[in-house]
C-alpha cells in the first residue's frame, strides 16, 4: 500500500461520511487533536526515569483514547453506537487528577509553563489540549458531536496542568510562579 494516494491534492479529505475541505471545521478539531496527540508522544519518550512509569502507562491510554476522541469527531453524521468516547473515560481522568494532585504542593499564584522539560512539554501538551478543545466548540456550534469529546478534552487540560506540576516535584524542581500577580486561589483550609 502506497501511503501518498493523490485524493487530497485538490484540498479536500475524506471524513467518516463523506468528504470535506481540509480547512473545515471537522478537520480543524480532530486535526489538532492529532497535534496534541504527538506531544503527547514526545514528553512519554522524555520519560525514561522509573519515577514516571505510571504517568507513561497514563498517557499512552491517553494517546489511543485520542484517536477515539478524532474518530468521534470525523462523523458527519451522529452515530451514538458508534462513539468510542465515553462519559467513564472523563471520570477516570478525573481520579487521575486528585491522585497526582496529592503529590503537589499548594498552589498560590497562576503558574507560569516551566521547570523541566517533560513539565515544560505537558504544559505544550495542556495549551494545545485547550486549543483543540475551542475547535471541538466550535465544530458543536455547526453540528452535532459525541459532547463526551468536549468533555473529555476539558478535563484532559486540567489533567495535563496537574501532572505538570507533579514532573516537577518529582524532580524537585520549584513550579514557577507568576510573581507580578497577587495570591489568586486559596489554601484548601483557608
Amino acid at each position: 500500500m502506497k501511503v501518498y494516494t493523490r485524493t487530497g491534492d485538490e484540498g479536500q479529505t475524506s471524513v467518516i461520511g463523506g468528504r470535506v475541505s481540509k480547512d473545515d471545521v471537522r478537520v480543524e478539531a480532530y486535526g489538532t487533536i492529532d497535534e496534541l496527540n504527538s506531544f503527547v508522544g514526545q514528553v512519554i519518550s522524555y520519560m525514561q526515569d522509573e519515577r514516571f512509569a505510571d504517568m507513561k502507562d497514563n498517557l499512552l491510554e491517553i494517546q489511543h483514547e485520542l484517536f477515539d476522541c478524532g474518530a468521534d469527531l470525523a462523523f458527519t453524521k451522529l452515530s451514538e453506537n458508534k462513539f468510542k468516547v465515553k462519559a467513564e473515560m472523563v471520570e477516570r481522568l478525573e481520579q487521575w487528577i486528585d491522585q497526582y494532585e496529592e503529590e503537589n504542593p499548594e498552589i498560590e499564584r497562576f503558574i507560569l509553563p516551566g521547570g523541566s522539560i517533560i513539565s515544560s512539554t505537558l504544559h505544550v501538551c495542556r495549551t494545545v489540549c485547550r486549543r483543540a478543545e475551542r475547535r471541538t466548540v466550535t465544530l458543536s456550534k455547526i453540528t452535532e458531536i459525541n459532547p463526551d469529546v468536549r468533555r473529555y478534552l476539558n478535563r484532559l487540560s486540567d489533567y495535563f496542568f496537574v501532572i505538570a506540576r507533579t514532573a516537577n516535584v518529582r524532580e524537585g524542581i520549584p513550579d514557577i510562579e507568576y510573581i507580578r500577580s497577587k495570591k489568586v486561589f486559596r489554601k484548601s483550609d483557608e
